[in-house]
């Protein structure tokens, strides 16, 4: 890997390959009880921009069970929501901790962290990307049909920072993967010519969620407002009218499709709460992966990348 986790392009296959490998072996020794304290006094700062609930959960929690420890700090509480300069920020922190994990809104923002910053630098969420989300949804996809190559995916809804880190994953391990957005919220142009740009990729991009969900094994979704564009809603409710994943649209996938839902979700809206229910177990394994992936992805960036030992 290298030095820091900033955007799912930057990871080749092998780098994925090697997260999600030893995440499979972190998750193995938490369920046995076999200690794996491999960030022993190591520490870890996290600034929050975005409210969150599993990401600050299972990055404290995952510090906690490799033996190191995350501290908090709220961008409106901190320096930098005071207007400090990023790169004095990055200077300062760097002479403190081990690594730092950034959940905010600009990807500029944590590019600039990082580009100042002497340590590790995480992504936790931008409204670019999110890696440490879509590393733990390929683990999930992984645990049920043992491998990511040739398996059919579907993203229905709104071409976020999680349907750009999908189509990136899903291609780099090998998968079909097809995104259904409203024509005015696809993916940005970046995305568009990443799926472009090798032949053997297999991606489609349509505005018919019934073309995208046909024969897919897995049929992701994500809430069609998310955090900062709360003055979009009424609008986009509208535009996003038709790309509910509901029991009829479900009929069009494979026979006992996975469904994953990155949470929060709004019932009722992007997933129906019969769906939402119907596949739970596999929405929260998702949820309990973000745990393992980023265990291992502060394993291998803060220095200690064997979980054997």
């Amino acid at each position: 890997m290298k030095k820091h986790l900033l955007k799912m392009l930057d990871l080749s296959p092998d780098d994925i390959y090697e997260i999600l490998n030893l995440a499979d072996q972190l998750k193995y020794d938490q369920l046995h009880g076999i200690p794996h304290r491999l960030l022993e006094g190591k520490t870890l700062v996290t600034i929050y921009e975005k409210p969150s609930t599993r990401t600050r959960i299972s990055f404290e929690t995952g510090m906690f069970q490799l033996g190191g420890l995350a501290m908090y700090l709220s961008g409106k509480e901190s320096q930098v929501g005071r207007g400090e300069p990023m790169e004095d920020t990055a200077r300062t922190l760097s002479r403190y901790c081990d690594g730092i994990m950034m959940r905010t809104f600009r990807q500029e923002d944590l590019e600039q962290l990082a580009r100042y910053a002497t340590v590790p630098v995480i992504n936790g969420m931008t409204d670019f990307s999110h890696p440490c989300q879509v590393l733990a949804d390929l683990m999930t996809i992984r645990e049920r049909f043992a491998h990511l190559d040739g398996i059919k995916l579907a993203y229905i809804g709104d071409g976020d920072n999680m349907c750009q880190s999908l189509i990136v994953g899903g291609l780099k391990c090998g998968m079909e993967v097809t995104a259904a957005t409203p024509h005015d919220y696809r993916p940005k142009q970046e995305i568009l010519d990443f799926a472009a740009s090798d032949p053997e990729f297999v991606f489609t991009l349509t505005e018919d969620p019934k073309e995208a969900v046909r024969d897919a094994d897995v049929v992701f979704t994500d809430v069609w407002v998310s955090m900062g564009k709360e003055a979009e809603a009424e609008a986009r409710r509208k535009a996003f009218q038709g790309f509910q994943v509901d029991d009829e649209l479900l009929t069009l996938a494979s026979p006992g499709c996975m469904v994953q839902h990155c949470l929060p979700a709004h019932r009722g809206e992007e997933i129906t709460d019969q769906v939402l229910e119907a596949h739970a177990d596999e929405i929260f394994d998702e949820a309990e992966n973000r745990l393992h992936v980023q265990k291992a992805i502060m394993c291998l960036l803060l220095g200690a990348n064997n979980a054997e030992d």
